[in-house]
């Protein structure tokens, strides 16, 4: 360690020290209160001399120190200094400013800091370069400033903020041509990584050129603590595989990766782990399909960035798409069947659902294919009509029965034209001398840009009668005119009609790719998009920031075209965002221009190297300062204890207080059982047990005081807040009943902590397990499923667990405040297990309840009594059986098997007489 001045000079004001001891030396006596009786006083004369009294030593020797402490602080000491540069010349001051540097912003504001401090010491201008294109109106272009002192640029440098973007280094390094100094000095902060963008070797040859116009320093991030880049799922079937990278292979690392709603909610949570030597991680994230079309954001927990972001659009969800049609020879041939060739267009990107009408229609459907069912008739009618006019898709498939079913005679309302009898058929009275082609997609239909392959030929098609608005409802036309698909709006919903088969029956369009385009398209329909033409502008709608937050787009942000949108260059013209406009928008991404990245590793010879947040100099002045300043208010106090205006006992009394708190206060931070077991007894509280997953525990949280809120605007249970619990350390029997989540890595427990379960479980306590995994089995109990089943058998392994069975329709959890058959939670479809009572032990009670389908999360509510978490697939209505489930567990363990009683009510009544 090292230690300078920067103001050595001031130093000299040592040389007064003796004379500030010598003029320290006395105190005037304190004044005395006298009566003044004139001839009295005379009495008391006395000739002797008197001296003032001296000034104690260890007084003389603060005030001393308080101005020794006072002249180094101001001769500015700093330790650890910087080596003095060894040019003369100006500052370079180079700042990597693109999405890369976010991630630990504060250490370049840090950096940049110092680095001034430096240069205004020293009186040295700077050039400030930033390598990011700026967001300013107009051509953004780079360029270095012009020279200008030190506390200017502490202004410019204070108020910047990442981009979103990549860093351009070749247009940084053109930049650098417009300067020609002799004995520059010259800083880069990097961040540290080549992305591709910012063209390969470019880092170098930036380095190179500062390092022509002097001494150059480069500060960088170490490499495992460098920006990742996330990449977008696959949008295909399945689930997401997300792929994370990092710019170096060093060492083993894991980040994990939050999927969320618009409203914040997370629906999944999954540790990417880097191997050693590997430079991409990989995992996968399941969810129902419910969820997966809610989700809007994939990101990395706890990285600021536009790269550890990634927005989702309609290209992710998977659409729920009914597909119906009348039985005949389908059912002998399958692979000819006009369902078969639907499925395969449909199943990669949308859920397909095949059941009767009144089953599809059950359950929430963006689209409703029917494909040649001749009539839809009476309750199923109407059920579609109310479908469709709520929003829903409606797709027809001409064929056979459809052509046959008379709608010339009297039409039909799910027909979006009348058709004729009959119709066209290749070598009929109506023929084609050839098959017939399709002409070219109107601009103003959902089909406009997509190609037409040549060899689709129409063979056979129903006819629509000629109207003066079938021009309007004609999306699709044959080259002679002729209308192949025809739709119209019915309320908030379409209704679409294909004049040709679903199968190759009547044309080869099923077995192109235009087919699976097309059913992509309406099944977008269904959701707003309405897949107008590629020449369609889409103008920023949300936009976000170089620490991935979504705001207001910039006044320099401008409009994308449709069909550039893909290829889009991300930069401060189209930042990453959503495009578009409300329930029609595109997410673009950083990764559309940024799919890999690279540690910057080579430097020109010469160039020193740094990390960030190396110990690097240090200013004492602040802290000389305050010691001086703590001096000087002891000094204070001193004096007017001697003077006589504070008692000496005030002075010792207070000081002695302060020892008393400064004794005390580790025992007041730290929590007592006493304190504990106060909190648990003189309240009723429910309890989790802390799994050492933050977001786990805090839904442990939030889920039981959503059901202490429940249960105490509906039942006469009010309890209060409720209490973590740490197996290892605190005492479960205050509680009548333990929340307990189950974790993957959940730790096994000790000795001592099985004994304190077991002994809770003997004693009439209850304990929900829960492993939130939606698993069918008895909590993994006969045999491995799941991981959070497999850590709870390994977590009972060692308990005197009693044989367990589902609970039966009579269990008391049935009929303890409400009456109930099944008991879910965020999930649903798994079994609630409890124990096989065959005596009366716990009288009758069930001090083990396994279940899987995650109630915290159901119950979780947050500070405005809104649900913070999606619960499928029965929304609402499931939730509100998730609480009422959560009312009867809590009535179970407050007041035991008393409603099993009430089976014995007839015979009591009987022997009473009544």
């Amino acid at each position: 360690m090292s230690l300078i001045f920067a103001t050595p000079w001031l130093l000299s004001a040592l040389v007064v020290l003796p004379l500030i001891w010598w003029l320290l030396k006395v105190t005037p006596p304190a004044p005395r209160l006298e009566r003044f009786p004139p001839v009295r006083m005379l009495f008391g004369l006395s000739g002797k001399e008197e001296t003032p009294a001296h000034t104690p030593p260890w007084l003389i020797a603060l005030r001393l120190a308080l101005a020794v402490l006072l002249i180094t602080a101001l001769a500015e000491p700093l330790l650890n200094p910087e080596t003095p540069s060894r040019e003369n010349g100006p500052l370079i001051l180079a700042v990597d400013d693109g999405w890369a540097a976010a991630r630990h912003w504060d250490r370049r504001q840090k950096a940049m800091a110092e680095a001034l401090d430096r240069a205004g010491r020293d009186d040295r201008a700077v050039i400030l370069l930033t390598t990011a294109p700026p967001d300013a109106m107009g051509e953004a272009v780079l360029s270095a400033s012009r020279l200008m002192r030190a506390e200017e640029a502490r202004t410019i440098t204070r108020a910047l903020t990442p981009k979103p973007w990549p860093v351009d280094r070749t247009a940084a390094l053109a930049a650098l041509d417009d300067i020609s100094l002799e004995g520059a000095e010259a800083l880069w902060l990097s961040d540290g990584i080549e992305d591709g963008a910012a063209r390969e070797g470019a880092a170098l040859a930036f380095a190179a050129r500062l390092r022509e116009l002097g001494t150059l320093r480069v500060m960088l991030d170490d490499v495992l603590d460098r920006a990742h880049l996330l990449l977008p799922p696959d949008s295909g079937p399945g689930p997401l595989v997300v792929r994370v990278l990092r710019a170096t292979g060093s060492g083993e690392e894991t980040v994990w990766l939050k999927v969320s709603s618009e409203d914040g909610a997370v629906f999944a949570r999954s540790p990417a782990t880097f191997a050693p030597g590997e430079r991409s991680a990989e995992v996968e994230i399941t969810l129902p399909n419910e969820l997966r079309n809610r989700m809007v954001r994939l990101e990395i927990e706890g990285e600021r960035g536009a790269a550890a972001v990634v927005l989702f659009d309609e290209r992710w969800r998977r659409r729920p798409v009914g597909l119906l049609s009348d039985e005949g020879i389908e059912a002998d041939q399958p692979l000819l069947s006009d369902l078969y060739f639907l499925e395969r267009a449909l199943e990669p990107l949308s859920e397909v659902r095949k059941a009767d009408l009144k089953t599809l229609l059950s359950r929430p459907l963006a689209v409703l294919v029917l494909a040649d069912v001749a009539r839809v008739i009476g309750d199923d009618r109407r059920l579609v009509e109310d479908w469709l006019e709520s929003g829903g898709v409606l797709v027809r498939f001409a064929g056979p029965r459809l052509a046959g079913a008379g709608y010339a005679k009297d039409g039909d309302d799910l027909i979006p034209v009348t058709l004729r009898g009959g119709g066209r058929v290749l070598g009929g009275a109506l023929s084609w001398s050839a098959p017939a082609r399709l002409a070219p997609f109107g601009s103003g239909t959902p089909f406009a840009g997509l190609a037409i392959p040549p060899d689709v030929h129409v063979r056979r098609q129903v006819l629509a009668e000629p109207s003066l608005d079938l021009a309007e409802k004609t999306w699709v036309r044959l080259e002679d005119g002729t209308p192949l698909v025809t739709a119209e709006r019915r309320g908030l919903g379409w209704l679409v009609l294909f004049h040709t088969t679903a199968s190759t029956a009547w044309s080869d369009l099923a077995i192109s790719g235009l087919f699976v385009e097309m059913l992509q398209r309406l099944v977008q329909l269904s959701q707003g998009v309405s897949g107008a033409g590629d020449n369609q502008m889409l103008a920023p709608l949300v936009t976000l920031d170089g620490f991935g937050h979504l705001g207001a787009p910039p006044p320099t942000s401008r409009p994308l075209a449709a069909e550039e949108f893909a290829a889009s260059l991300v930069g401060p013209r189209h930042p990453p965002g959503y495009y578009g406009v409300e329930g029609e928008r595109r997410a673009l991404n950083l990764t559309v221009m940024v799919n890999q990245i690279e540690a910057i590793e080579t430097l020109p010879d010469g160039v020193e190297r740094h990390a960030y947040g190396e110990a690097g100099e240090t200013a004492l002045k602040p802290w000389l300062l305050a010691a001086a300043l703590a001096l000087a208010l002891i000094d204070m106090m001193a004096g007017l204890v001697l003077r006589g205006l504070l008692p000496a006992a005030v002075g010792r009394g207070a000081a002695g207080l302060g020892l008393l708190l400064l004794a005390a206060n580790p025992a007041i931070a730290q929590t007592s059982d006493d304190e504990f077991v106060l909190k648990a007894t003189l309240e009723t509280r429910l309890a989790y047990i802390l799994t050492g997953d933050d977001l786990i525990d805090s839904i442990s949280r939030d889920g039981l005081e959503g059901l202490g809120y429940i249960l105490s605007t509906r039942t006469s249970i009010e309890p209060a807040t409720p209490m973590a619990i740490d197996i290892e350390r605190d005492e479960l029997i205050f509680f009548p009943l333990i929340y307990w989540p189950i974790i993957p890595t959940q730790a096994a427990l000790s000795p001592d902590a099985v004994v304190k379960v077991d002994r809770y479980l003997k004693t009439g306590g209850i304990i929900l397990f829960d492993t939130r995994d939606q698993n069918a089995g008895p909590g993994g109990l006969s045999g491995g499923m799941t991981p959070s089943a497999r850590a709870l058998r390994e977590l009972l392994k060692d308990l005197a667990i009693p044989p367990l069975t589902p609970v039966p329709p009579d269990h008391v959890l049935t009929k303890a405040f409400y009456l109930m058959d099944e008991f879910p939670g965020r999930w649903t479809g798994g079994t609630l297990w409890v124990e096989r009572q065959e005596g009366e032990i716990n009288d009758g009670v069930s001090s083990l309840i396994i279940g899987s389908h995650d109630w915290a999360a159901a119950w979780a509510l947050d500070d405005r009594r809104r649900p913070m978490f999606a619960v499928v697939p029965g929304g609402e209505r499931q939730r509100e059986l998730a609480f009422r489930f959560g009312v009867n567990l809590a009535m179970y363990a407050m007041t035991g098997n008393y409603k099993a009683d009430q089976v014995h009510l007839p015979a009591i009544l009987e022997r009473l007489g009544q």
